[in-house]
């Protein structure tokens, strides 16, 4: 689903990211601990495409979803157009009504659908934001510090909800300062600090309880080119991205 080689990434000639390297197969959760500044959120808008590296490789097989850390709702926007927002990008209007309905009642907002941001709590918006990147129905889910702002009590039911968004067709990549957190959500843990990668952790995170859409069965079997990318990534010593598929979510 993702493989990532050695990826370096600098700023202004400083070194955010040191010879990074990781996968993550389907069906699996992998979280990146760390302190601030270690390079985690960089790490995923290099993924993503936000941000150019540097060297290495990035691979990926699929399309990918990236939630911020800050949900980056539209305020002028209620909660139906936010997450309506993201398929008319994409021009799948035809399934927007049907698609949108399905995902908020799932994540129990359904009845807020008319309400603006400013109106939400710090939850609501999560499950919001999570909701407009679900229903796209990505490959490859990153969530950038999804417990940012909320209180001890509602990170599990956040962890719960993360772990019901994967599939046998979904992974996930999760940037988290909370270590307690990832122990929960996620199946292994990278520990990073200073750019690199200094240890990594089996995990065995509780079950989810939250049920959410599976993927479509238009996404079923669907690989992109990119798949091709982990048996010829060469020339290592130079900068390589393969472009991310578009998928049929």
């Amino acid at each position: 689903m993702l493989q990532l080689r050695d990826v370096q990434k600098k700023f202004q000639g400083s070194s955010v990211l040191r010879g990074v390297s990781l996968s993550v197969g389907a069906g699996e959760v992998v979280g990146l601990v760390g302190p601030s500044g270690g390079g985690k959120s960089t790490l995923l808008r290099c993924v993503v495409g936000l941000e150019t590296i540097d060297g290495g490789t990035i691979a990926v097989d699929g399309s990918v979803g990236f939630m911020f850390q800050d949900f980056q709702l539209f305020p002028h926007m209620t909660v139906r157009e936010n997450v309506t927002y993201a398929l008319r990008l994409r021009e799948k209007e035809n399934c927007t009504a049907e698609r949108v309905r399905e995902l908020l009642e799932q994540l129990d907002i359904w009845e807020l659908r008319d309400r603006y941001p400013r109106a939400l709590s710090g939850g609501q918006k999560q499950r919001t934001a999570l909701a407009r990147t679900l229903v796209l129905n990505p490959n490859l889910l990153l969530c950038d510090e999804p417990t940012s702002g909320l209180d001890a009590d509602r990170t599990d039911g956040v962890a719960r909800l993360l772990r019901s968004a994967v599939s046998s067709r979904r992974a996930m990549l999760i940037a988290s300062h909370d270590g307690d957190f990832l122990k929960r959500a996620a199946d292994r843990i990278l520990h990073m600090r200073d750019g690199t990668i200094v240890k990594e952790a089996q995990n065995l995170p509780a079950p989810a309880t939250v049920g959410l859409a599976a993927p479509t069965d238009e996404q079923t079997g669907q690989q992109s080119e990119n798949s091709e990318a982990y048996e010829n990534m060469k020339n290592e010593g130079a900068p390589f991205r393969v472009e991310f598929g578009d998928g049929e979510g």
